[in-house]
């Protein structure tokens, strides 16, 4: 009996040593960064600059040379940067640790339209993953589901907290949905040809989605009984408080996504992916319809396409007028997550002025999140989410943070990562 109790204290014990730090403390005293050059996350720089934050909130942002009392801690940041926190969108963050370990990968739910299921009270706020985001200036994300042709709702969190309750700065923002695709291709292992055709179940796919929410527009217009949970969950669709997000690509499908959609009364729309969307720049800026582009570092999805088109399609879309983010879904979407600023600084290698490469981040994802109103820029009245960069953020040479705060909370950059290279650092010092 001794060995069992003493076994689970150890392994207690090791619980604790591995857990993620605890999350910094509200802030009780104010804090004025002088000196560094602030990117204020709206396109605009203020070289030698005075940012002040006090309970959470930021007090003023302007030239350190004007005349103005300093309050709190002071941090001289002369020769560096500062940024508004930046966002992470459409990413799994918290919902999946281990992905060959079935019980810690909780990203997506069984069944096909599950516009019920909300990946917030699934997210693990004490993920190792999610702590290896803030030293590179990642400081909040939105979490999304995957799977299904209506995946769930997703909701954006800010990466240091206790638990999902403490963690949520907006709960529910959004529907996901994966529209069909319009062609298909042959499964090569049961000797099919493995070339793209012509999906004859895309029509049929489509009327499935408009015959479902035909469905919950009529529930919801009628005496909603029996009760329906899922057709519940699409009530903020039709009244406009809820966006839907749809994944697609193709200058079809994102075509006929938008027509359908609007055609069931639903408006507040963003396309995700959106290949192909800047031959249809058209719809999507008179139906003010943002896109969250993919992460730059894959291979065109066409033999068409230009060699090198996903990266420079940031700076097409932004020309022709749409709103445009960066998000994270792909191959090791949440490791590759703290990458954010680096993918967005390829965009900027690649013609996209260096300020709105920050923009996608920033301000961009704030806006289409529908989180703007408090993050995303550095403005007075807004949460003091940023941090201090001892050069361009966006440049892996220099992106290194020495100060970060969430909502004005000083938090640790300290992370699995950092530790083992510190450990390995001093035992090479050593020697």
């Amino acid at each position: 009996m001794k060995k069992i109790i003493y076994s689970l204290l150890f392994f207690c014990l090791l619980g604790n040593i591995n857990a993620q730090q605890t999350p910094a403390n509200k802030q009780t005293t104010a804090f004025s960064i002088e000196g560094a050059t602030a990117h204020l996350g709206n396109g605009k720089v203020i070289e030698n600059s005075l940012i002040i934050f006090n309970e959470g909130k930021i007090t003023f942002v302007g030239s350190a040379m004007m005349k103005i009392a300093r309050q709190g801690n002071i941090i001289n940041a002369k020769g560096k940067h500062i940024y508004p926190g930046f966002i992470a969108a459409n990413a799994t963050l918290g919902l999946v640790e281990i992905d060959a370990v079935k019980a810690s990968d909780d990203q997506r739910e069984i069944g096909i339209m599950n516009p019920h299921i909300r990946s917030l009270i699934a997210y693990n706020a004490e993920s190792k993953v999610v702590e290896s985001m803030r030293p590179n200036g990642v400081l909040m994300a939105q979490v999304t589901p995957r799977g299904g042709t209506l995946s769930g709702t997703s909701s954006i969190v800010q990466l240091d907290a206790w638990n999902w309750e403490d963690a949520s700065i907006k709960t529910d923002d959004a529907i996901h949905m994966n529209w069909p695709t319009s062609f298909t291709s042959g499964r090569w292992w049961l000797g099919e040809d493995p070339a793209l055709k012509p999906d004859k179940n895309y029509s049929k796919n489509i009327n499935k989605i408009i015959s479902y929410f035909s469905d919950a527009k009529n529930y919801l217009a009628g005496d909603k009984s029996p009760k329906n949970l899922p057709f519940e969950a699409t009530k903020g669709l039709f009244n406009g408080n809820t966006k839907l997000y749809l994944h697609a690509s193709g200058e079809k499908e994102i075509t006929d996504a938008i027509t359908e959609m609007k055609k069931l009364g639903i408006n507040n729309l963003v396309v995700v992916h959106g290949v192909g969307a800047e031959n249809i720049s058209e719809i999507l800026v008179s139906n003010n319809v943002p896109v969250i582009l993919d992460r730059p570092h894959r291979n065109p999805d066409s033999d068409d396409d230009a060699y090198d088109y996903t990266y420079t399609i940031a700076k097409i879309l932004t020309d022709k007028g749409i709103l445009v983010g960066l998000g994270m879904e792909g191959q090791m979407e949440r490791m590759n997550s703290r990458n954010l600023p680096f993918y967005a600084g390829t965009f900027a290698a690649h013609g996209l002025d260096k300020e709105e490469a920050v923009k996608l981040i920033t301000y961009n994802n704030a806006k289409i999140l529908g989180i703007d109103s408090f993050v995303g820029t550095l403005e007075v009245g807004k949460d003091a989410t940023l941090f201090i960069s001892e050069g361009d953020a966006l440049d892996m040479r220099t992106n290194i943070i020495s100060k970060a705060f969430i909502q004005g909370r000083d938090v640790s950059l300290e992370s699995h990562q950092t530790k083992l290279w510190k450990r390995y650092s001093n035992k090479y010092k050593s020697k």
